[in-house]
């Protein structure tokens, strides 16, 4: 019988179609929630629109060059990469010195977010070392050693390199949620004793480093309390000052009722949420304009993303395949989850955006480069004698990721 040749599958289209109908509802949005911020600067109410549809367009661009380049070769090149991301996180250190916040290196019409690129990096390289991992068959000091020599230190290493940088820049919400990725793609990587270990180490650092990290600035420690206390007495204590943002949050969404306000009309886009209305507070203004039903359809695209995501993860014809999968749907479910829980008074308010929809240059065009790397993974590879030998891994990975999400 003949052998057969690998199979190369197509684009995942609905995966595509849906990105593009989250990027143009982003676009619309951010026209919406800038208009009037960008009437107060002197600028045309579309300024911030048209240059989100500028990124948008440069990351579609982005997106067909990940998709075509294959991923093996992108896991090559992300050491250089994420030398490239360190070295870009401390430039904004020194380029913003003395500022209170450290995010962005300006570039003209353009700001450069060296954490958005870090995002990326950071996790295709993690998952590049830990696919090159191999289960621990027995229990022994010689393996137990080589494990926390070859993936343990490594992973934790370079976690807390780039997260320390990024807690530097006051962005706290980006160590939250690139730590927690990192730590979820960590444990889903092997099923041995050792690792689980391992996991559970790493889970107990994380946690004590976040805990640190939260008491060590006052206004963070304000907003988990005022969070809290609307919880215990359903009322917002000091609300025109440090609850100002979350009661403004709760009205739009509060007003939005059933089908919202329409498009457009939002009222807390004016200076109850000034210019966080098409950034950290977006999806408050939606639910203002669009009501639980658009509310319900938006989040139910975020849903299928995530849900084909890790359906790809689990078709994928390697483990590097399946960890760069992980990665990536996690990465940006778990951001639009800490987005839209702050927008609804589910978790303390924080400065994650939403991915595809708030405004900026950087997250654009990364978030869209990330769904590009997804598709070429979806393309898949049928088994061959070339690539036999990665199915215990595949297997053994998939086993650990049904096991993951029965626990969420």
């Amino acid at each position: 019988m003949q052998q057969r040749g690998p199979r190369h599958l197509g684009m995942d289209r609905n995966l595509f179609y849906v990105c593009i109908a989250l990027s143009v509802s982003g676009v619309l949005m951010v026209y919406s929630g800038s208009a009037i911020v960008a009437v107060k600067q002197d600028n045309a109410p579309y300024h911030y629109a048209l240059r989100q549809a500028v990124w948008v367009f440069l990351g579609f661009i982005a997106l067909f060059i990940a998709y075509k380049i294959d991923y093996h070769t992108l896991a090559k090149l992300s050491l250089p990469g994420l030398i490239i991301s360190l070295i870009l996180l401390v430039l904004v250190l020194f380029v913003n010195e003395g500022k209170e916040v450290k995010r962005w290196i300006e570039l003209g019409p353009f700001d450069l977010q060296p954490s958005e690129i870090a995002k990326l990096t950071l996790l295709l390289y993690l998952s590049s070392i830990l696919a090159k991992g191999k289960e621990v068959k027995k229990i022994t000091q010689d393996s137990i050693v080589k494990h926390i020599k070859t993936e343990l230190f490594p992973f934790l290493g370079i976690l807390a390199l780039v997260c320390g940088l990024i807690l530097l820049e006051k962005d706290m919400d980006t160590t939250i949620m690139l730590g927690l990725t990192s730590l979820i793609v960590y444990f889903v990587a092997g099923s041995d004793i050792v690792h689980t270990l391992g996991a559970i180490l790493t889970s107990l650092l994380t946690a004590i480093s976040m805990g640190v990290a939260m008491i060590s600035e006052g206004y963070r420690m304000e907003r988990i309390r005022t969070f809290i206390d609307f919880w215990r007495s359903d009322r917002i204590t000091d609300p025109y000052s440090s609850g100002f943002q979350f009661r403004q949050i709760l009205v739009a969404i509060a007003s939005g009722g059933l089908f919202g306000v329409g498009f457009g009309e939002s009222r807390q886009k004016y200076h109850y949420l000034g210019d966080t209305a098409f950034t950290d507070t977006i999806f408050a203004i939606f639910a203002e304009e669009f009501g639980l039903f658009g509310c319900v359809i938006l989040v139910l695209l975020f849903l299928f993303v995530f849900l084909k995501g890790y359906r790809i993860a689990m078709k994928s014809s390697d483990r590097l395949g399946f960890l760069l999968a992980v990665s990536i749907t996690t990465w940006l479910s778990l951001q639009a989850v800490l987005h839209i829980g702050a927008n609804v008074a589910l978790i303390p308010i924080n400065g994650n955006t939403l991915p595809f929809l708030s405004y900026g240059g950087s997250s654009t065009i990364i978030n869209l480069t990330a769904i590009g790397i997804l598709l070429n993974i979806s393309k898949g590879v049928s088994t061959t004698e070339e690539n036999k030998e990665l199915i215990p891994f595949t297997r053994r990975d998939r086993t650990q990721l049904q096991k993951f999400r029965k626990r969420r």
